[in-house]
């Protein structure tokens, strides 16, 4: 517990004591009106405050104005204990919502922890510690044991485990060595290890990923929109509502006192804390549960749409798929299987895609770039190239016949890259990709929430077919172009239903547009990866693919303790402000329905904080 929070406490208790021994001394008149004013300072100094300054701002109608005004109004008529039990219960009630929020807070606080504070600076005169925005890209910096990773690079020396459970939720640590990249915010655990800079700070994955948390809360759900709409018009109603009850009924049996009492009781039920802070709550301890599976999401707003998911859209490679291609089969024709692999690997010496990365691994031998000029790459279709003089192609059916060259027509269920050189055909490579173990069960729970889930892929429809029957998805679109994924995300739009929304699942590395265009845009296996956390709404840190199910299911979870709390705390005020008119509620009752009301609605609101 804060400090701030052992201080309401210890004002609720010294308060409380004084009210119970108030009742037992029996005083009348000013020292008894001055006997209940002790604790109800004691208590409500601090609201009264916020009232005052809240007027001379402005802004009037607020909680703090509904409370003061109803227990000021309660000391008048001589209510005395009404009115120090009434802000005493609402004080029980902030305090359970500033202890609340502080749960949801720390949740996000350990995430936040991952910002680093410094980094050692290779200099000419030795380590310097450096603030990490003073570190231009291509520097070398030296990550000790026990320190966190502060800007994106790559480990140029030494071996190390590191824990990315911080960006991840994955407690196991992860293995780099020389050569491989490593991303700022996670923690080095054994080995020294020295880091060349591949990006400034501001652009690393920690700085995206802070400042895609810091400003989640900009984007507010429909309900959070909604009950700050409501509570703009609420409150000036209740006002005049209660100034009317107040005046017009004495006007006509002359009970005064009555009314003036029912007016007071109205305003003290009509108060709508209860919506104004459990609403929210319950969105920000949704986002903060979801971001220690490291599951983050950029707003509110998209957790409540993820929870009206009605298609889930896949991308398969590296989503359904490890992405882990590996060389199955080798078919030269026209020459040896040696030189249909040199020429493949060569044409495809500057690019990074796994199939590329597979026919280099195969070739097995250091790639010559001397040997190689004009290297182009035809989106959808393959890459080109001048490899010892000469015109090598390697790509899809498609880019043998858009340059009329015959092909073989294969029938395996891997990726076939055909290769020809000028216009002769070499032959074809079948790299083949695993699917995932957890796929099929993901599918199958996605099924179960009634879910319809279809896949798009730039492969060959023999391919997705398989993958698709394997995993028993709805539908899949094959040979799709970059373009024509955004199509058919655009026909699923279509299709749904009006409060259904549509979900694109992605790698994060070349479907930004597509991301972009669905109703909700997912970026799995994205660490590290600037186009996924730029373009998608919900990034799964790693490639885990069943945190789509877990963020489906705490998106539906936050939202169903949302419209819980909307529905409870209007039911009841409904109900105690109809019996407070008519006369039947007293202030107590009117306590319950909203100090009550606010305790019940926040403690369910801490429930979204579980995971």
């Amino acid at each position: 517990m804060k400090k701030s929070e052992k201080k309401s406490l210890f004002r609720i208790i010294t308060a409380a004591v004084l009210l119970i021994a108030c009742h037992f001394i029996p005083l009348e008149g000013i020292p008894r009106l001055i006997m209940y004013l002790v604790p109800y300072l004691i208590v409500g100094y601090d609201v009264l405050l916020k009232a005052i300054k809240g007027i001379f701002k402005g802004q009037v109608f607020d909680e703090s104005f509904l409370m003061a005004l109803a227990t000021a109004g309660a000391f008048v008529i001589g209510e005395y204990p009404e009115a120090v039990f009434v802000m005493l219960f609402f004080q029980v009630g902030e305090l359970f919502e500033h202890i609340a929020v502080g749960k949801s807070r720390k949740s996000i606080a350990e995430l936040m922890d991952i910002r680093p504070d410094y980094a050692n600076l290779e200099t000419e005169g030795g380590l310097s510690e450096v603030d990490p925005q003073d570190v231009s890209v291509g520097s070398v910096i030296v990550v000790k044991p026990g320190e966190r990773v502060p800007i994106d690079g790559e480990v140029i020396e030494g071996e190390s485990s590191v824990d990315t459970a911080a960006l991840t939720g994955e407690s196991l640590p992860r293995s780099v060595h020389p050569g491989d990249a490593i991303i700022s915010g996670c923690v080095n655990m054994t080995g020294s290890i020295r880091v060349r800079t591949t990006k400034n700070f501001g652009d690393s994955t920690v700085s995206k990923i802070l400042d895609l948390v810091e400003n989640s809360a900009a984007n507010k759900s429909k309900s959070e929109s909604f009950i700050t709409r409501f509570a703009r018009w609420y409150t000036p109603a209740v006002v005049i509502g209660a100034v009317l009850l107040a005046l017009i009924p004495p006007l006509f049996d002359g009970e005064w006192y009555k009314w003036i009492h029912q007016a007071l009781t109205f305003l003290v039920i009509s108060c709508p804390c209860a919506l104004v802070l459990s609403v929210p709550l319950t969105f920000f301890g949704g986002i903060g549960g979801a971001s220690r599976k490291g599951i983050l999401v950029k707003g509110s707003s998209y957790l409540e749409e993820l929870a009206a998911a009605e298609t889930v859209l896949f991308d398969k490679t590296g989503t359904l798929t490890k992405g882990s291609f590996s060389v199955s089969h080798i078919a030269p024709e026209s020459v040896s299987g040696e030189s249909l692999l040199d020429r493949a690997a060569h044409a495809e010496c500057d690019s990074s895609h796994p199939i590329a990365r597979s026919i280099h691994k195969a070739y097995g031998k250091s790639l010559d770039r001397g040997r190689v000029e004009s290297v182009e790459e035809h989106s959808g279709r393959g890459v080109s190239a001048i490899v010892d003089g000469a015109l090598v192609r390697a790509g899809n059916a498609l880019m043998m016949e858009e340059n009329g060259i015959s092909c073989a027509k294969v029938s395996s269920h891997g990726t076939v890259v055909h290769v020809s050189e000028e216009d002769r055909y070499l032959g074809h490579i079948v790299i083949s990709d695993e699917v995932k173990p957890e796929a099929a069960s993901v599918v199958s729970e996605l099924k179960a929430r009634n879910i319809r889930t279809v896949m798009l892929t730039g492969d060959r429809a023999a391919v997705g077919e398989a993958v698709a029957a394997e995993l028993g998805l709805d539908a899949v679109y094959s040979e799709l172009l970059p373009a024509d994924k955004v199509g058919k995300v655009e026909e699923e739009l279509s299709r749904r239903s009006k409060k259904g929304r549509t979900v694109f699942v992605g790698d994060g590395i070349n479907d930004a547009p597509v991301l972009a265009r669905a109703d909700l845009g997912v970026a799995m296996g994205a660490l590290g990866s600037d186009a996924a956390i730029e373009a998608a709404d919900v990034v799964l840190m790693d490639d885990d693919l069943t945190k789509l199910t877990a963020a489906i299911d705490i998106s539906r979870r936050t939202n169903r303790i949302a419209k819980e709390n909307i529905g409870f705390a209007l039911a009841v005020k409904a109900a105690v402000l109809v019996l407070g008119v008519l006369g039947v509620a007293t202030m107590w009752e009117a306590v319950f329905a909203d100090v009550g009301v606010l305790v019940l609605c926040v403690l369910n609101a801490m429930r979204a904080l579980k995971t």
